[in-house]
Order: C-alpha cells, then sequence, then structure tokens
C-alpha cells in the first residue's frame, strides 16, 4: 500500500506535469487513483451530471466520470422546469438517458428533485388556485416518482423548504397547501415508489437556527407515520470558511433521528461574494474585482482549498458509520455552477479536478485519507 506521503509526492509531481504539458480535454497517464475505490468501505462518491455529460459527447470523459464515481444526480434534467413543461406533457427522454448512463456505468442514481420553488414550468407561476396548485403537486409526484419507480436509488422529494431562520420558505406550495405540504409530499413519494430512499434536501443547514427547523420538519414527517429516509445538505461553503463544528454538530444530530446523513451538492467557493447561502435568486453585481483569477488559482489559495477539503474528509471518515454519500456539484471546474453564480462569466475553482479533468493538489490530500 503506498504511503500517505508516497501519494502526496507523486500527486504533486504529476499536477504539476499536467500544468505544463497537458491539453484541454486530455487525460494524463498513467491514470490517478479513483475517488469512488478509494472509499468504497466508507460511503459512495458522486457527481452532478449535465446534459452533455448524460449524453456521452466526450468518450474521455465519459471514461473519467466511471472511473470516478458510483453515485450521480442530474444537475437539471429532472427539475419540473424541464421534465414537466405543461400541464399535460412530461418529457421523460433526458432523464431515461440519465437511467441507462447509470445502469451502463454502475452508477447508482439519485434523483432531483419532485419538490423545490425554484425552476418551476410557467404554467404554475400562472396558477393562483389551491385546487390547481395541489393537482400539479400531487400528478407531478404521482407521475414522476412512478416512471422512475425501481430506476433510481433515491429522491431528493423536497428541495430547500427553509428560510435561513428555520421557517418554512413561502414557496408557491406552501402558500397554497399549508405547512403540512413536505409531509404530503414525502407520502405520495412513498406510495408511487415505495423501495427508493426519501431524502429532504438543503443548503445551510448545518447552521444551528436551520439545523433546528429541519430536525423539526424531519420530526413532524415521521410523526405523522411516513418514511424519510435522509438528510442532505449540500454543502456549499467557502474556502478558508468551512463551518467543520457545526457540520459535525449536525451530523450527529441528524443521525440521531434514525436518518442517513449526506453531503449532496458539494463545492468549496474560492471567489469573492457578499451573499450567503445557495439561494440561485441571488445575484451580485460585477466589477472590477469580482473575478480575480480568470487564468489560475494562486498557490496560498490552492492549498488553502485542499487543507479545507482534507478536514472535510476527516471528518466524513470520523463519521461513516453515519454518512453515506459525498457528492461533488460537477465533475470538474469547469462544470461548476460558480462559474455563473452569483455572477455570470467568472472563473471559479472549487471542485477537486481542473477544467481538463486533471487533479489538483485538493484531490491527493483527499485519496490520501483513504485505508
Amino acid at each position: 500500500m503506498l504511503t500517505q506521503k508516497t501519494i502526496l509526492t507523486l500527486g504533486a509531481a504529476i499536477f504539476t506535469l499536467a500544468s505544463f504539458t497537458t491539453e484541454p480535454g486530455t487525460i494524463l497517464e498513467p491514470s490517478i487513483p479513483s475517488l469512488k475505490d478509494a472509499f468504497k468501505k466508507d460511503f459512495g462518491i458522486g457527481t452532478a451530471l449535465n446534459t452533455a455529460q448524460i449524453d456521452e459527447r466526450n468518450p474521455k470523459t465519459t471514461e473519467f466520470i466511471a472511473r470516478q464515481f458510483n453515485m450521480a444526480t442530474p444537475e437539471n434534467v429532472m427539475k419540473s422546469a424541464l421534465l414537466h413543461p405543461k400541464w399535460d406533457t412530461y418529457t421523460f427522454e433526458m432523464g431515461d438517458k440519465l437511467i441507462e448512463f447509470g445502469k451502463k456505468h454502475n452508477i447508482k442514481i439519485n434523483g432531483h428533485t419532485l419538490i423545490w420553488h425554484s425552476q418551476l414550468p410557467a404554467f404554475v407561476r400562472g396558477i393562483h388556485s389551491q385546487d390547481s396548485i395541489r393537482t400539479f403537486f400531487t400528478d407531478h409526484i404521482n407521475t414522476v416518482a412512478g416512471h422512475y419507480k425501481g430506476k433510481v436509488f433515491s429522491w431528493d422529494v423536497v428541495n430547500e423548504a427553509l428560510n435561513e431562520d428555520g421557517t418554512l420558505r413561502k414557496s408557491v406550495f406552501l402558500q397554497h397547501l399549508g405547512d403540512n405540504y413536505v409531509t404530503e409530499a414525502f407520502r405520495l413519494a412513498q406510495a408511487a415508489s415505495p423501495n427508493t430512499e426519501l431524502y429532504y434536501n438543503d443548503y445551510n443547514n448545518e447552521q444551528p437556527a436551520k439545523r433546528a427547523g429541519c430536525i423539526a420538519l424531519i420530526k413532524k414527517v415521521k410523526e405523522a407515520g411516513v418514511r424519510i429516509d435522509g438528510v442532505g445538505i449540500q454543502g456549499h461553503w467557502h474556502v478558508g470558511r468551512v463551518p467543520l463544528k457545526d457540520i459535525e454538530e449536525s451530523i450527529v444530530q441528524y443521525a440521531a433521528l434514525g436518518l442517513k446523513v449526506m453531503f449532496t451538492e458539494l463545492d468549496l467557493e474560492v471567489l469573492p461574494r457578499n451573499v450567503q447561502g445557495a439561494d440561485v435568486g441571488q445575484r451580485m453585481a460585477s466589477n472590477a474585482t469580482t473575478n480575480p483569477y480568470p487564468n489560475a488559482l494562486p498557490d496560498s489559495l490552492q492549498q488553502q482549498l485542499a487543507t479545507d477539503y482534507e478536514s472535510l474528509f476527516k471528518l466524513f471518515l470520523k463519521h461513516k458509520d453515519k454518512v453515506t454519500r459525498v457528492t461533488f456539484w460537477g465533475v470538474n471546474d469547469g462544470d461548476s455552477w460558480l462559474n455563473n453564480w452569483p455572477i455570470r462569466g467568472r472563473t471559479s475553482y472549487p471542485l477537486l479536478f481542473d477544467r481538463n479533468d486533471q487533479p489538483k493538489p485538493a484531490f491527493y490530500k483527499v485519496v490520501a485519507l483513504a485505508k
């Protein structure tokens, strides 16, 4: 077995070589360690997949994904705006392609997401009737969860239902269906897809106030006799400010409810921003200082990114009896939503692999922890 020192030395050498010899789209040989293999005894390793990746447009990218990951979440293709564009129209084509991708490459698929206040179909935004919202809500869950019954491993049944203070967000669902809508969503999903794991997913739900609201929400579902299997902590944090203490307390407290705990959309922002959380509706004004690293990340930040990822994975491994999955929100830096949020057109570096699928120092810090 390679020692940690050997892995880190090899990683640094390969990273340096890659910086000077690779062209866009190339994959460096010899092949690097596999994340999914490194942590196969600990927890699943996932990624978010976009349309081009699901379509397998680049064979090298497909090979890379299959080698590194054993779980996947669709970045967009199962969100209601894309999947249910009209009252009586469902477009399952890309979601079905994702299922086939998973079968072909032995990757478990997490459905994302059944109920979310954002990225709703245009026709829903024009509804002002309780009965019509209830019809959409019920039909959407029954049809989508039913279509993928036995095909997805799990569902993010409800996504981002909470405010930062732990209260329910004033979404179209809360306004028209009342504060039992989350419980009802899980009840419908359980009936439509009885053998699928069912999760609640949110950002900042490791923070104490929002965590308390999340725990109350979960207890309400369970007390109604409805099944909920796990909670997803998205993990959109900022380099140098990862809240490790809050994360650990959250793992322990959620697990104490009998739930699986997973990190579902992990990335570490390296760029300046003055908005909190991960609300896609928030925006920041662009100026001369908001895209500070258009060509490369400074070494000091590269090393801080590596240190933060190492600290996170040490924590995940400490609680590997509770943590079932770690999913990165994108395969490489070029795929990250953070290039376009909260400002469009920035160059961000939040993941373990650079834009050429080359491993960064953070990757080697992480795989060195595996035993």
